[in-house]
């Protein structure tokens, strides 16, 4: 088993989780709170699993993830400071989404989709644009619609 740690923001929708990638301020911690906020659909909570940094445990083509122990349940929320959320200790990684100005949006995401590599494992990958009103609802469907490895 391969132990990397990531700079990202992870959320999960069930057992399925997407790790939000972006440089600092690009709105993965925004757009992981309103996320966050969906309502719950049975097993479909929307749940943190890390803000910040986020724990990869690669096993074959398995990505699962989770917090390191010292930021575990915590998200910085901008304007309040560090807070406490309700998360999952560690969930399935199906999806990594990177953070983008809405022009860089394709209209259309190819078919198949773009992929990208986390030690060594092939992963889909969105791009979204983080401060859209629909960004959380995108994040949530695309969670939903990911495919497999």
């Amino acid at each position: 088993m391969v132990r990397a740690l990531v700079h990202g923001t992870c959320v999960a929708l069930g057992d399925r989780a997407a790790l939000l990638r972006g440089a600092p301020g690009a709105g993965k911690s925004d757009l992981a709170l309103r996320f966050l906020a969906l309502p719950n659909e049975g097993e479909l909570r929307p749940l943190l699993v890390a803000d910040d940094q986020v724990q990869l445990d690669v096993n074959g083509t398995t990505v699962t993830v989770s917090a390191p122990e010292t930021l575990a349940g915590m998200m910085e929320v901008r304007g309040l400071g560090v807070q406490e959320m309700p998360t999952i200790a560690a969930a399935r990684l199906v999806l990594v989404c990177d953070l983008v100005a809405a022009d860089h949006v394709p209209r259309m995401p190819p078919d198949p989709w773009d992929r990208t590599a986390l030690e060594g494992v092939d992963m889909p990958l969105l791009q979204l644009s983080p401060f859209e009103a629909s960004a959380p609802l995108k994040l949530k469907m695309a969670l939903l619609r990911a495919p497999e490895q």
